[in-house]
């Protein structure tokens, strides 16, 4: 398929908006636990919509997942398992946000995924040093870099933000959970990473996929339909665990608690959760083969800028100084411009 690399930007971009939004309805659910909502969301985003869209874009989808299973077992593995790992990197996130607050989790969680995800698949392959001889290579870790600087600047201004609004995460950093926070978000971001390595361990199941006469662009569904079953798993278990200790089992009574407008919040949740890996998937393809890894940076830049702006629109900078906002608005820069170059340098390669 012949790659595009300003079309693989642009659909990045809405996979990042839905990444960044997605969470939007959860907050308007009432009388609910956290987990709770959470596994009716991970429901529709890790089992209803993959394999509805999965079905719909992928020809004999059973043939092909039954296919790839027969010719090779090790491929599903390694993508059920990449995605094991994925989910226990999706809880650590969520606890990364607990210590050390939205705005420095956001940015230490994301900045981590964004650099073990860009440059673990080349070094793993052993094709870094190889690119990086070449101008397009260069200018592709380049945008990667940048990628970087901007998060570190978002976290700069997350950090004066909540030292500035006296917020109740300081208390807890002073406590003594930032060190523990930072731990965490680091080991979220290389275990949420394995979202783009399950991705390439699963290639075979795209090509089988190709093959039976899928379009090129919507091949990567079914492999998003082997890894999210084991996202699922790890996010379920740990779920009903949750809801067993709790006792919040009883919100699920029908009828109770505002029980059908959360549920109906927590399914527009989950198809907009899985719109990102959608939309990150046909931009990974019209990127090009040979730098389709620098997806998961553009991916993680996305994110960031989105969820900033949505915190930008609710006023969550409110009452912080003109420098704060000044680090905010130059991270924000260096995301965008991550994301045109690293663009530029797929477009060279193509």
């Amino acid at each position: 398929m012949e790659s595009n690399a300003a079309m693989g930007v642009a659909l990045h971009a809405v996979g990042g908006l839905a990444a960044g939004s997605f969470y939007a309805p959860l907050k308007k659910v009432q009388g609910w636990a956290w987990e709770s909502s959470w596994l009716a969301m991970g429901l529709a985003a890790w089992m209803f919509a993959p394999w509805l869209v999965a079905w719909l874009t992928i020809p004999d989808l059973l043939g092909v997942l039954a296919e790839s299973w027969r010719d090779s077992p090790g491929t599903w593995l390694a993508a059920v398992g990449f995605g094991l790992l994925w989910g226990v990197g999706n809880l650590a996130f969520g606890l990364s946000i607990r210590y050390l607050g939205m705005a420095l989790g956001y940015a230490i969680a994301l900045g981590a995924c964004m650099g073990f995800g860009t440059l673990l698949p080349p070094i793993v392959e052993g094709r870094l040093a190889g690119m990086l001889q070449t101008f397009d290579g260069a200018v592709v870790f380049s945008g990667a870099l940048l990628g970087l600087v901007g998060v570190g600047m978002c976290g700069i201004a997350g950090r004066r933000r909540e030292a500035e609004q006296a917020s109740d995460d300081v208390t807890e950093r002073l406590n003594g959970s930032s060190s523990k926070g930072i731990a965490v978000a680091l080991v979220a971001g290389l275990l949420s990473a394995c979202f783009a390595f399950g991705l390439t361990a699963g290639k075979p199941i795209a090509d089988v996929a190709v093959n039976r006469g899928a379009a090129p662009l919507y091949a990567n569904n079914a492999v998003l339909v082997v890894i999210l079953i084991g996202g699922f798993v790890s996010n379920a278990t740990w779920c009903c665990w949750l809801l067993t200790k709790n006792r919040t089992w009883t919100d699920y009574r029908p009828l109770t608690n505002n029980w059908m407008s959360n549920v109906a919040l927590a399914l527009v949740a989950g198809v907009i959760w899985f719109g990102q890996f959608f939309f990150y998937g046909m931009g990974s393809t019209k990127l090009g083969e040979t730098y389709d890894f620098a997806s998961w940076s553009i991916h993680m830049a996305f994110i960031i800028v989105f969820s900033s702006f949505w915190g930008l629109l609710f006023r969550e900078w409110r009452g912080v100084g003109g420098v704060t906002m000044a680090w905010v608005y130059a991270g924000l820069l260096g995301l965008v411009g991550s994301t045109i170059v690293i663009g530029w340098g797929s477009a060279l390669a193509g």
